[in-house]
């Protein structure tokens, strides 16, 4: 089941690459600004809620959409782009399980506990 999310998300991925084949931006702006939603993490360096809030705010996909379809409503490109980018983000970061996170630590996020990164040993 794990795998058939993982390539719903790359299915959206390739989505928000295709919406943006539709604006006028050159191809050079979607890599880009595709990591600029990680600003997002900078709300933990207040405390993991107040970064929970950050974070989740710019990597959830109904926010993306909204700003997407509101950029496409009033016929603004930069909105439109910001919305693409914000979908584009959240679904490679799921790909690579990074899911919304809960307030109480970075690594519990919505798609279970994030495995910790390996610590070579440094021979002591």
């Amino acid at each position: 089941m794990k795998n058939l999310l993982k390539l719903e998300e790359v299915a959206m991925f390739g989505l928000s690459i295709y919406l943006f084949t539709l604006t006028s931006f050159s191809w050079w702006w979607y890599p880009a600004l595709l990591l600029l939603p990680d600003i997002g993490m900078i709300g933990y360096a207040i405390n993991t809620r107040v970064g929970a809030l950050t974070y989740n705010f710019l990597h959830h996909k109904g926010i993306a959409v909204i700003i997407l379809l509101a950029g496409w409503q009033f016929g603004n490109d930069v909105l439109s782009l910001s919305g693409i980018i914000l979908f584009g983000h959240a679904s490679m970061d799921r790909v690579f399980g990074y899911g919304l996170k809960y307030p109480d630590h970075f690594q519990h996020t919505s798609l279970g506990w994030m495995k910790p990164q390996s610590v070579p040993n440094d021979g002591n």
